[in-house]
């Protein structure tokens, strides 16, 4: 990350800072920087153990180059390349968001940041009445009323189909369709895989979810239970429309949504941690919403990871 890469109008002072506390950051993760390489960079290895050269790694007179940018792997005698800024690979149980493009017979077509499409199928969604039995013709009449275009999905991948699209489900009562919220959309690689995606916020009454696939979603807090009649919620939420979301629950969301386009243009990983803690810190110094996306925040959001990194590594060091 360098400041040529933050579309930001900079005075010298904060260019000077911003730099400074990217250098920093830089230094303190030196095992990362060490596991670089560019293209056509050698690759370490030790020739006498018999080497698997996996992706990113090709042969070159007998040694091991990099084919694409990124960090080494290794696993075992797996030799492989983790490109930094690549597209989404999906992985089955991935929990991702997606926004649904087009209704097709028995299925939805949804967008979810991959080369491929992604497919959710009637069979592998709740139905309104909550019984459990096969779609029928009426069915898949009323599929707009589940998913209509433009409406943001959460899934779960499934698999892969034979054309080389995504197979998702959406069946358990913690995925479906996602309202009253803001979607944004991330580089993939700064969404590691986590135990937990789902994320309620209770402090703000709003849940946040991680999308492995780089689709984050902000949005107001939906009461979830698993042995509800599906029907019921559906009647609860044509109810609630009509309700407006709190102005003070809309101003977390916005606020929350802009920490993370904040960690996102800075390039640091996003974790829910991190983005409570830099929604937090434009409180107590009465930054505004929308000056959260100023280039002095940026500044002060970059000076203050590099102390807490340090800080981190400095109480690691002491433990040893």
């Amino acid at each position: 990350m360098s400041t040529r890469d933050l579309h930001l109008r900079l005075s010298q002072t904060q260019r000077a800072r911003l730099e400074a506390a990217l250098h920093e950051l830089q230094t303190l993760a030196p095992a990362a920087a060490a596991a670089a390489v560019n293209v056509a960079d050698n690759i370490p290895v030790n020739h006498e153990d018999s080497i698997l050269k996996g992706h990113g790694t090709s042969d070159r007179d007998g040694e091991v180059v990099a084919t694409v940018c990124g960090v080494v792997e290794r696993v075992e005698s797996l030799v492989c390349v983790r490109t930094l800024r690549a597209r989404y690979k999906p992985e089955i149980g991935d929990i991702i968001v997606g926004r649904v493009t087009e209704i097709a017979p028995k299925r939805w077509r949804l967008e979810i940041n991959f080369s491929q499409g992604a497919v959710l199928m009637l069979s592998s969604v709740n139905l309104p009445d909550g019984v459990q039995r096969r779609r029928t013709a009426v069915d898949e009449l009323n599929m707009r009323s589940i998913f209509a275009e433009n409406d943001v999905v959460c899934a779960e991948v499934r698999g892969y189909l034979p054309d080389g699209s995504l197979e998702l489900h959406a069946s358990s009562q913690k995925y479906g369709k996602l309202q009253r919220g803001q979607l944004l959309t991330v580089p993939a690689y700064l969404v590691k895989q986590w135990n937990q995606h789902f994320h309620h916020l209770k402090q703000y009454n709003v849940d946040l979810i991680l999308g492995c696939n780089g689709f984050i979603w902000v949005g107001e807090h939906v009461v979830v239970a698993e042995n509800t009649d599906v029907k019921e919620d559906q009647q609860k939420l044509a109810m609630e429309a009509d309700n407006f979301t709190p102005i003070e629950t809309r101003r977390h969301i916005c606020r929350l949504a802009n920490a993370v386009r904040v960690l996102s243009a800075l390039g640091f990983t996003l974790t829910v941690e991190l983005i409570i803690q830099t929604a937090e810190a434009s409180l107590p110094s009465t930054v505004e919403i929308n000056k959260m996306l100023g280039a002095e925040f940026y500044v002060q959001t970059a000076e203050r990871e590099a102390k807490r990194r340090a800080g981190s590594l400095r109480k690691m060091n002491g433990a040893w």
